[in-house]
């Protein structure tokens, strides 16, 4: 029988080499600690210049990391990552779009350069650095991309038009990417995480009625912790999920459930 094939070892990395872009920071940092707590070695894009918080949780796993500094709207750094990632490790099995970036200003006047400068970020270089890893991943016999997109990929929110339009054009490119590499057996998944608490959003969740607002939505009746994203991301970043292509996984404690 096909079931006595599987066994745990499919949700090892072992062996695997992970790009998670910033995640020197933040969600990305979750799913590079994941990824190493999980056995696969890590190559870092990042526009911040620390990086000694994530590159301890790697080496303590036992796992090596390497970062290469830069702006992702570049087309020059998006090659020198993947051309830098290549030569450090040989392979990219695993690419994580994490970077992002948003920008809030009044509706009616909302200017251009916030638009463009989240569009870039947000959409764009989902899109043209998955092009390049792909082309790799091809040639290595398979892959798994991984874009990340947000509770704002299904809703909206006020003053703040690119990042919804990005993240819910996202999920575009995850179907279209599953859609054109299944057959290289390359699978292109997202996660879209809803609301969790960090220390980015601490004084937005010091609002005490804006923070009932959304916590009474979520099932759970709590915001979400940086671990909660790590499960899934190991998953769609294994053998385990060969089977799962152009799907979009929800790790919101039932934020979108509810009305």
């Amino acid at each position: 029988m096909t079931t006595e094939r599987f066994n745990m070892d499919w949700f090892s990395l072992k062996g695997k080499v992970a790009m998670v872009t910033g995640a020197n920071q933040g969600l990305g940092m979750a799913y590079a600690a994941a990824f190493a707590k999980a056995g696969a070695d890590l190559f870092i894009p990042h526009f911040t210049e620390d990086v000694s918080e994530i590159k301890q949780l790697i080496e303590k796993e036992g796992r090596k990391a390497f970062f290469l500094r830069g702006d992702l709207t570049d087309k020059d750094y998006r090659k020198a990552c993947i051309d830098e990632c290549m030569n450090q490790y040989g392979c990219l099995d695993i690419l994580v779009n994490n970077a992002g970036i948003s920008a809030f200003a009044d509706f009616d006047d909302y200017p251009d350069k916030y638009w463009e400068m989240c569009i870039n970020l947000d959409f764009n270089v989902v899109y043209y650095l998955s092009k390049e890893a792909a082309k790799i991943m091809k040639a290595q016999g398979g892959g798994k991309i991984i874009n990340i997109g947000s509770a704002l990929s299904y809703t909206s929110d006020k003053n703040c038009p690119p990042y919804t339009a990005a993240k819910t054009g996202v999920l575009g490119i995850t179907r279209n990417f599953a859609n054109e590499l299944g057959q290289y057996n390359i699978q292109t998944n997202a996660i879209c995480p809803g609301f969790l608490a960090t220390e980015v959003n601490a004084q937005l969740r010091e609002d005490q009625a804006f923070y009932n607002k959304i916590t009474n939505r979520i099932a759970a009746g709590r915001w979400g912790n940086l671990d909660d994203l790590m499960g899934a991301v190991v998953f769609l970043a294994s053998k385990a999920s060969d089977y799962v292509n152009g799907v979009d996984i929800n790790i919101d404690g039932g934020f979108f459930t509810t009305l």
